[in-house]
């Protein structure tokens, strides 16, 4: 597929493949403790924020941390829930779109840092791992 694309008065003539995804109505899901997630620069553990007042003293491990900035739309985890590989943990929206946060291994809930329409920033902790 060809495109023209103009930037500053300048006009470009592109070529454009579209891939298919197999996934493509699924939701996004970011794993519990990443820091290898495209597009987000890792936090150091321990780094407190003005913009991120719950950002505890504590092990990154142990954490889920928000990969964006946005509302959170619904908490499906609670305290001491008991979690396998891929378990939704909550859901969040930004800029119109949901993103599904999940577990990325077994382990249980100590604390959820959220609730429902509470406005987050990207790194806000949003769960607590035991």
């Amino acid at each position: 597929m060809k495109l023209r694309i103009t930037i500053d008065d300048k006009t470009y003539e592109v070529d454009v493949d579209v891939a298919e995804a197999d996934n493509a109505s699924l939701p996004p899901a970011y794993p519990v403790g990443s820091t290898s997630m495209t597009g987000r620069a890792a936090m150091p553990p321990g780094v407190l924020t003005a913009k991120s007042p719950n950002r505890p003293l504590a092990d990154d491990e142990k954490l889920c941390r928000s990969p964006v900035s946005g509302v959170v739309v619904k908490v499906f985890a609670k305290e001491g829930d008991t979690l396998r590989a891929g378990d939704s943990l909550l859901l969040l929206e930004a800029m119109k779109m949901e993103t599904n946060i999940t577990a990325p291994r077994d382990g249980v809930v100590a604390a959820i840092k959220v609730v429902a329409t509470q406005a987050v920033q990207s790194g806000d902790v949003l769960v607590e791992f035991a």
